[in-house]
């Protein structure tokens, strides 16, 4: 064994020992290949979580799909408590008192705009990702969910509990709160350190379902990647090393429409923590993507690639070419994807046609990003499928059921994709070929013609009009666009 591969195999297995010594029980829930370690894959971890909630009398529910119901006035499930607003708003009765399950979320666009953007350029955004959570519905609350919390944590998944912190509300004079002394009482009573128990305003530490409806105080659980330090005074400032891996939910109050707020006679409790952020911690990463959620992904575009680029979980400028951050994305992108795919969301939903309109830019994105940076080759993105459903098919069997119409509807999508943007780059070199020669400026209404008909940028508009010597004319594009989104109707005719 090269020395390298010597060394990181020592500082695994010391992980590991340190882990065991803390704890001595002689378990290993750390992601490292060594030998006489405890290999803990994210299915591991997942079902951890279940079989503990379910020994605590939690029933074990599916997800619902990412197809909303009828009225939620939303575009995809992107919560794990939209499965159960009915209940929470008192318009229906529980089917159990306690649940436990894992929800399919996807976030993009709408208020989570933004979290697409991010996807690829850190280590945590994504579009799809799992929502581990359990619930009581008028049963147990504050003390029984501050204690299930810490034991699954620090005694399930032998997380060190020097590494933790917590939050509470603590108070808000303008809407008559006091602060959440009943929390911050449960976690003393668990042995937390106190000058680890941390109060925070509305913003961090207070939820509402909206501007009016059932709304409360929460309880966060922030795991320290460095450790060795006090790091109280990083938790809820972005910090990347110091990250929320769960909250937990008091729904106890009513916001009415006078923004009042009223008790609720019977309470619930919402905990939710994101499986890929816990995975990251139990397998001891600084980054989602280095966990066995991704790494089998990377594995397949890789191999997409005739091997050209390995991913090295580069950030930033040291990542200047983007390598890493294409792998990020079209490992992403994928999983998203494939989730619509299985729940019905297909290319050309006419039932569903702004959601199905979302999934297939959010494929193209992957399929460009694989090609233009990667150098993935055409008609390989549904390779990456049954990767995706070994992962998720289990917890998810309507991806296990559907592995290869999904495949099939990725391939057909790829096919249609590149024929449509190589039918516009073929358009859009006429278009060229018939500009005048003493005009620099390349019409808006051209370009807008190839982004909209064809499904290529305008970035690379822009970047075949520059190597010509033109510019394009983007504030007649951007006039177009802004007409075709305000639905104006508009028609422009495809002359070269």
């Amino acid at each position: 064994m090269a020395g390298m591969e010597m060394a990181g195999m020592e500082t695994a297995v010391w992980k590991c020992l340190v882990w065991k010594r803390r704890y001595g029980n002689g378990e290993c829930f750390c992601y490292c290949q060594c030998q006489g370690a405890t290999l803990c894959f994210c299915k591991e971890i997942r079902k951890s979580f279940f079989d503990f909630f379910v020994s605590k009398e939690h029933s074990l529910v599916p997800s619902a799909s990412v197809v909303p119901t009828r009225g939620m006035n939303v575009d995809f499930i992107y919560a794990g408590i939209q499965q159960f607003t009915d209940i929470v708003k008192n318009e229906k009765k529980p089917f159990a008192p306690r649940v436990v399950n894992s929800q399919k979320c996807l976030r993009l666009g709408g208020s989570h705009i933004k979290d697409i953007e991010l996807v690829g350029k850190d280590a945590y955004h994504h579009s799809f990702f799992e929502m581990l959570g359990n619930w009581s519905f008028g049963d147990y609350f504050k003390a029984e969910a501050c204690a299930w919390a810490w034991e699954f944590l620090v005694h399930k998944l032998n997380i060190p509990p020097e590494c933790l912190y917590v939050s509470y509300f603590g108070g808000n004079s303008a809407n008559g709160l006091a602060s959440d002394e009943e929390s911050r009482k449960n976690w003393l009573d668990i042995g937390v350190p106190a000058e680890r128990i941390l109060p925070f305003g509305m913003k961090d530490n207070f939820w509402e379902m909206g501007g009016t409806g059932p709304c409360g105080p929460c309880s966060e659980i922030h795991y320290d990647r460095v450790g060795g330090r006090n790091a109280a005074h990083l938790v809820n400032t972005g910090d990347p090393m110091v990250v929320e891996i769960w909250n937990l939910v008091f729904i106890q109050y009513y916001r009415e429409e006078n923004a009042k707020l009223r008790p609720l006679s019977s309470k619930y409790v919402d905990c939710g923590m994101g499986l890929e952020r816990l995975v990251s911690v139990v397998q001891q990463k600084v980054s989602n993507y280095d966990t066995d959620l991704f790494v089998p992904i990377f594995d397949v575009i890789q191999k997409c690639t005739a091997q050209k680029h390995k991913y090295q979980g580069r950030f930033g400028d040291s990542d200047k070419e983007s390598i890493d951050v294409a792998y990020r994305i079209v490992s992403d992108h994928m999983r998203a994807v494939t989730v619509a795919l299985a729940d019905g969301i297909g290319f050309t939903n006419q039932q569903q046609k702004k959601s199905s309109r979302k999934i297939k830019e959010l494929f193209k994105r992957a399929t460009i990003y694989g090609s233009q940076v990667l150098g993935m080759e055409r008609m390989s993105m549904h390779l990456m499928v049954p990767v995706i459903v070994e992962q998720l098919g289990e917890t998810f069997p309507e991806m296990a059921q559907n592995k290869h119409k999904i495949a099939d509807a990725v391939r057909i999508e790829e096919e249609r994709l590149w024929k449509q943007r190589d039918d516009g780059m073929r358009h859009l070199e006429e278009l060229f070929r018939n500009h005048p020669p003493t005009s620099k400026v390349f019409p808006g209404k051209f370009a807008f013609i190839i982004v909209q008909n064809y499904r290529i940028e305008l970035e690379l508009v822009k970047r075949k009009a520059a190597q010509r010597g033109l510019t394009v004319d983007e504030a007649e594009y951007h006039r177009l666009h802004a007409q075709k989104t305000m639905g104006s109707g508009l028609k422009i005719k495809e002359q070269t």
